[in-house]
Formats: C-alpha cells, structure tokens, sequence
C-alpha cells in the first residue's frame, strides 16, 4: 500500500481513547519559545506522517511565507501518525508544545475541554470563517467555542465491482435498505460477499456512524446513553440479520478496514466504502479489478447523513507567538493553499472556494477511475458533516457498542438485551 494511504488511516487512528496526559513518549522536540535569531519569531509546526511525500509541497510554501513575512521562520516537524497522540499529549504537559499541529476535531476536542488549545473566537475574522465550509468549522466547536481550524477532509464513497454487480442483476445500493438486498442479491447469484465493513472497536467508525445515518442518537444532552430505544434497537437487528444470514463475511469479527480493501482487491466482495484516494492504490494493486470499479455516493439510512473525516490545525495555549501561529495556520488552510494540497494528496478541501474547482467537478465521459470517484466525494460535501459528536470517550463508546453487537451477532445475546447491556454499560462507567 503505497505511503499516501497512511493520510486516511491517520484521520481514523488518532479517534482512539485519551492517553494518559504523563504517557511517555521519548525524545521531544524542542520547545515553542526557541528562536530562529534575534528578533525572529519561530512557529513550530507539526504535521502528522506527511514526509516524505509532501515534502516538495510544504517546503516552497513554508519558503514563501517566510518572504511575505521576514519576521518569522517556521520549523516544520513531521511526526508519525502512530506517535502524535503521545507526543502532543506529553509536550502540551510538559510545556514544549508546538505553536501549530496537525490533529483531527474528534481527538483535538478532548484536549479542548482541558484548555489546551487557544480559543479563537474574536481571533479569527467573520470573513475568515466565511472561507470554510460551515458544517466543518462547526467540527471544529466545543461548548460553543472554537478551537480548531479545518484543513483537509475525506468522505467515503462506495466503489463497486461492475462485473460482480451485473452477475447478480443490480445496482450499487445507496441505503442500508438496499444493501441489504443487494446482499442477498449477490451471494445467492455469485457466492460472494457484497461488503465487508468492520466490528473491530479499535479499527475504522463505520459501524458507528450507521446509527447515526440510521436516525439514532447515541447520547443525550447529559452525555447518557440515548440508543436503547426502538431505532438503535433496530440498528443492532440489522447488523445481527446480515451476519447470521450469511451476508457477511465472518472475518468482520475480527480484522479490521485493511482486510476490506484485500478483498475488494482480489474480486471477492463487490462493494467497498473507503475513500476515493484509495482508488489509486487498488488502481496501482489490483489492475484488472480497478478496470472494472465505478464509484457511488456513500451509503447512508432514511436520514440521507453521510461522514466527512476532517483534520484541522490547532494552536497550543501556551505558545508564546499566538499572533504569528494564528497567521501562518490561517495560510495553510487559505483557498489557494488548500486547493493545491487536495490536488497533491487527492483529499477534499474544507474551503467552499476552492471545492468549487473544476478539477472536483464532474467531467464529461468519465464514468469510472480516480477522477469519478473524486468528484463524486466532492458532489457529497453539501450533505457531509462530522456524525459523531466530539466528546471524551468515544472510543469508549464505539467499544461498548461494538462488543454487545457482536454479541448479538454470534447469538450470545438477544438484540433487545444487547442493547440494553451497552446502555447500562456506557452509563455506569
């Protein structure tokens, strides 16, 4: 899998628990008050695992902010997506943090309500704010205040195995109703599965966000368990139907998106939600299957929600150049800027101007490749937004959920005590 994949796997990976804020994590980078030379200020800007591929994209933009702005010299440092949970959790602890990092609303927001990001609100114009999209900047809110502010984004689409699908008489589902007939559809017409999606607590949201999509609140105002209700009940009866018809593979127990993407690869499930820059890879692993793949809208419930996965910037209270960070992460994230990264990386932006664009826009007699499956992200944008709320222990929650669904699925549970298992469990933490 070529190094460019780790830019999703980085927007999932950093959705895991709250590490301990003593975590160690070995050598840290140097504190944010070091200075580039007498009367410079120098902004530390951490990235998560984005060299070397980007490398001759972020050096000539760092080049050119510091000849528009001579008093300032920024030192780019690029950590691996694995480390940044630790690393930014010991470095805001023990004072060296960076003055601008790369994190995503979901982790970011936990840190928030410990007071460890600059508020920005007052500090960031109307007309800045404006640039975004308003469902992203709104991601990036805790209680009302601001805390972040959006860079790039992903949203999933469904790539479908055309030849799988006309074996078996359909076409790419768009709800989980119609998943659920296409299912069928294709195991009784080809023997193959038609998806795989994962139950793994620690792997990908997916699971998690089709409640949501379902209609299902998954807490109330007070952060209780608000699924144990006839809709989140449904929900589980869903995934527990799929399962013990046979309509899912039985590894989606235990491996994770990565095992997805394997069998999509080798033709043995027809449909796989992933983002549209994991086409180049399957294009790049799998020619003869990437030949025959199309691209659809993601699949979502009555409630027509469909995920956007965003990264933003946040800026660490205690930097001692707020004025200057603010600044410089306000350049990352301007129109041009982001339009040029989306086109580097094959990401979305998060600026309305600059997905505009006509390279996201549909073009005339392409019904297959990257390019289809770029604009049909981008054509979701208007429906996209952040569906599982930022709050402290989410990944708890998804865990909970997950083990008392698998529990249902394998027949150990009724769907109705399940249910109720992981409602008692959430609130009784």
């Amino acid at each position: 899998m070529k190094r460019r994949s780790w830019i999703r796997y980085g927007l999932m990976a950093l959705t895991g628990l709250l590490l301990s804020w003593l975590l160690a994590c070995g050598s840290q980078p140097s504190p944010s008050s070091s200075q580039a030379g007498e009367g410079t200020q120098e902004v530390e800007f951490w990235t998560m695992q984005l060299q070397p591929d980007f490398t001759d994209y972020f050096n000539p933009l760092i080049a050119t902010y510091e000849s528009e702005n001579p008093g300032v010299k920024v030192r780019w440092v690029d950590v691996p997506w694995a480390d940044m949970q630790s690393k930014i959790l010991t470095a805001v602890t023990a004072g060296t943090a960076p003055d601008v990092v790369n994190l995503n609303p979901d982790f970011a927001a936990q840190l928030a309500s410990r007071n460890a990001w600059l508020p920005l609100d007052g500090k960031v114009s109307e007309a800045d704010q404006q640039t975004y999209l308003p469902q992203i900047w709104q991601a990036n809110t805790l209680n009302g205040q601001t805390f972040g502010i959006p860079w790039y984004l992903t949203t999933n689409v469904t790539l479908y195995n055309q030849t799988l699908l006309d074996q078996a008489g359909v076409e790419p589902p768009t709800t989980y109703a119609d998943l659920a007939k296409v299912a069928r559809a294709v195991k009784d017409k080809t023997g193959k599965y038609a998806y795989f999606t994962t139950f793994v607590p620690e792997d990908a949201a997916d699971v998690l966000q089709s409640f949501v999509q379902m209609g299902v609140s998954l807490v109330d105002d007070q952060g209780k368990a608000a699924f144990n209700t006839p809709a989140g009940k449904a929900v589980f009866q869903y995934w527990t139907d799929l399962y013990q018809q046979d309509l899912l593979p039985r590894e989606v127990l235990t491996q994770g998106h990565r095992r997805a993407i394997e069998l999509f690869q080798a033709g043995e499930v027809a449909l796989l939600s992933t983002g549209a820059e994991f086409f180049s890879t399957i294009a790049t692993n799998a020619p003869d299957i990437a030949a025959v793949t199309g691209s659809a809208p993601q699949i979502t419930g009555d409630t027509g929600k469909k995920n956007v996965a965003v990264m933003n910037l946040v800026i660490p209270a205690a930097t001692d150049v707020p004025d200057a960070a603010l600044d410089f992460a306000l350049y990352v994230t301007n129109n041009a800027n982001q339009l040029a990264f989306a086109k580097a990386a094959n990401v979305l932006p998060s600026t309305a101007a600059a997905l505009k664009d006509a390279y996201f826009q549909p073009q005339d007699g392409v019904v297959k490749g990257v390019d289809k499956a770029r604009s049909v992200s981008a054509s979701q944008m208007s429906q996209a937004e952040v569906l599982i709320p930022p709050m402290d222990g989410i990944k708890e929650l998804q865990s909970i959920l997950y083990d008392n669904l698998q529990a249902a699925m394998l027949g150990q549970k009724t769907v109705d005590q399940a249910v109720a298992d992981a409602a008692t469990a959430w609130d009784g933490r």
